[in-house]
């Protein structure tokens, strides 16, 4: 190993840090952290199945045991045979249905990695949005009369009222649940006003 100090010279303080073959001690710790990372990061990938995630089988929504009762209920309910998680859950455009899933992807591997989500899981509002886009998406022939609403009033949200249709058995196999006390002071007896 080659030294900056000639004979005779002491080192001075301000010298350049020990170089090893080039490298900086500082620089091989930053490498070492970053490799730790980096494999911390690619196992926790294949331990969770990460790849599966990039599919739209139903199957990959539990590869987290805490959608395993979400996953049976949609199997009981009244959308299994028409409708998979991705067809409700996201986007149908490519752009948005995969940045959904990075976002949903994130959101959910800090919840279980800090265990700080709240149980059983709720969907966000931006992921209500997305349903609420998907349930008029294959179903606006059927309901255009009941959201056509006066300017003062907001959009009925269909899963105030169905929200058991996509997954089932909390109240009754996608049956209509009945109006609540909110909804028939927001509508009045005779739903929304044209």
């Amino acid at each position: 190993m080659e030294s900056n100090v000639t004979e005779g010279e002491s080192p001075s303080p301000s010298a350049p840090a020990r170089r090893w073959r080039g490298i900086t001690w500082a620089g091989t710790l930053l490498a070492g952290v970053i490799g730790v990372a980096a494999g911390q990061s690619l196992y926790t990938f294949y331990y969770a199945e990460g790849l599966s995630y990039f599919s739209s089988n139903p199957q990959a929504c539990v590869n987290c045991h805490i959608m395993q009762p979400q996953f049976d209920g949609w199997q009981k309910a009244s959308h299994h045979q028409v409708a998979k998680c991705v067809d409700c859950h996201l986007p149908q455009d490519f752009l948005g249905k995969y940045y959904t899933k990075a976002e949903n992807g994130f959101w959910h591997s800090k919840g279980f990695t800090l265990q700080d989500f709240h149980e059983p899981i709720q969907m966000r509002e931006v992921s209500r949005r997305v349903v609420q886009q998907n349930c008029l998406r294959c179903h606006n022939d059927s309901v255009h009369e009941v959201l056509t609403i006066r300017p003062d009033q907001e959009e009925l949200d269909c899963t105030h009222c169905h929200r058991t249709v996509g997954h089932g058995e909390s109240v009754g196999l996608g049956r209509f649940e009945p109006l609540t006390p909110e909804l028939l002071e927001k509508w009045g007896n005779d739903g929304p006003k044209k």
